[in-house]
């Protein structure tokens, strides 16, 4: 059965800016009051906007200052919990927004709660008491963070699919089927004068199946949900002038780097997200590879093999009109053998060749031709870079997902595979079958937070934004 860690509720009231620092046309300040309720809060709200207000109502009116003076004029919000955002009383002011007058607002908010205890909100504080008030389950929480930073149109909609519980879904209908077995098998253990055949009257092995054949669904998923929230780093390299800036420029469809006939230009990386078919490529242009005395261009190849080091796919750009010279082996036998290797044969415009893909050959890299300058052959790198991704088509009900649910859902499928092993093995190992679905759920249940240390609840929510 499910079982869930105890969880402190605040009571402290919290306070701060909810929009975006610098200047803007609405800015909002939300106020949380903790344990307070009612009649304590009204009376703060009534000093700051001079009435009480109409729950759920939108109220225009003035925000005062200590004298009774308008300090801005605005739409005043109040949500009595628990039907609110973090479950509690939540005001929120929205005023002009000009980062002078929200700062006093928000001043004033702190000292008219005084006696309440308001304080300024910590990053995340908001969204942090919606998870302890069971508005949110830990996915949905981080979903929130990642729509705010998604990058990309389908990055923002699967964080939306996420936030709306989707995700979450999915892996509470994998726990009751964890449970439902494990109920089934602790039974047995418990009461094993009925001398029943366990496996075959309860279906283990055909609920065990179901739950590999869902898990993996969902894992599968959630690597592509990773992948729409972190992308991928894709490195060009090569010998100077080969066209590598040119490349990061049709690939972005801008003019980013320099591009110039003279060799070595490129001195320091150059780097720019692209999106293809809403994955985040961010492609990083280096400067040449090669030998030079040049001290200022040996420290920027430097920093390129730096790079080549940290990628998840390395385009390494030849001329199209030499093919692979001795000094582009060379950087060949260089480049990690565990990152995604694409010869790219550049220039086929004047090389007087087609652009096309060329097949992998043995151990040698799948190659590209194409022209960067005239964008033939582009189309054909940017599908090559979504099956490096590991990208599959059709993917339109994808959620977002953390590298930490990936690791959790892989342990889960470990313990598992683990649990099937022993049901296999020996029919009578039924102590060790219900332990390891025992580790799978507990795995599971981490990603909705049931199982979190607060430890792990206080990196997670430290990187929101404050006043979410």
């Amino acid at each position: 059965m499910s079982v869930t860690a105890p969880i402190t509720v605040a009571t402290v009231p919290i306070a701060a800016i909810a929009t975006a620092p610098g200047r803007g046309g609405i800015g909002v300040v939300r106020v949380s009051f903790g344990k307070h309720r009612g009649d304590a809060v009204q009376r703060v709200i009534a000093r700051l906007v001079g009435q009480p207000l109409k729950p759920r109502h939108a109220s225009y009116l003035p925000f005062l200052d200590g004298a009774g003076e308008a300090l801005d004029r605005g739409i005043a919000l109040y949500f009595p919990g628990p039907n609110s955002y973090t479950g509690e009383d939540v005001l929120e002011l929205q005023g002009h927004g000009g980062p002078i007058v929200l700062q006093l607002l928000l001043q004033r908010c702190i000292d008219e709660g005084a006696a309440l205890g308001v304080r300024l909100a910590q990053p995340g504080e908001f969204t942090h008491r919606a998870f302890l008030n069971d508005k949110l389950d830990l996915a949905q929480a981080e979903a929130v963070a990642d729509l705010i930073e998604a990058s990309t149109e389908a990055a923002a909609r699967s964080a939306s699919r996420s936030l709306e519980g989707a995700f979450s879904r999915e892996i509470h209908s994998l726990v009751d089927l964890v449970i439902h077995l494990r109920m089934l098998v602790e039974a047995t253990l418990d009461f094993p004068e009925e001398e029943i055949d366990f496996l075959e009257a309860a279906d283990a092995f055909g609920q065990l199946e179901r739950i590999r054949t869902q898990l993996a669904h969902v894992l599968s998923q959630a690597r592509q949900g990773a992948l729409l929230r972190e992308g991928i780093n894709v490195v060009l390299a090569g010998q100077p002038n080969v066209g590598k800036s040119s490349l990061l420029n049709a690939l972005a469809g801008a003019e980013l780097a320099i591009v110039t006939p003279i060799a070595g230009t490129t001195r320091d990386k150059v780097q720019q997200t692209i999106q293809i078919d809403g994955i985040p490529l961010h492609i990083i242009d280096t400067a040449g590879l090669r030998e030079t005395e040049d001290e200022v261009e040996r420290i920027g190849i430097e920093r390129s093999w730096s790079e080549i080091a940290k990628a998840d796919a390395v385009l390494h750009l030849l001329d199209a009109r030499t093919g692979m010279t001795p000094e582009d082996e060379i950087i060949a036998t260089q480049l990690p053998k565990h990152v995604p290797i694409v010869r790219v044969y550049n220039k086929t415009d004047l090389a007087g060749e087609p652009a096309t893909v060329l097949p992998k050959e043995g151990a040698a890299p799948l190659g590209v031709r194409l022209s960067a300058k005239g964008g033939q052959g582009i189309d054909f790198l940017r599908a090559e870079l979504l099956k490096i991704a590991g990208w599959q088509a059709g993917n339109e009900g994808v959620f977002l997902a953390r590298e930490r649910h990936l690791s959790a859902l892989r342990a889960a499928r470990d313990h598992i595979e683990m649990a099937h092993a022993h049901a296999r093995r020996n029919a009578n190992a039924l102590d060790l079958f219900a332990e390891e679905l025992r580790l799978a759920q507990e795995q599971l249940s981490t990603i909705t937070g049931e199982f979190t240390s607060d430890d792990l609840l206080g990196v997670i929510f430290s990187r929101f934004c404050i006043g979410k």
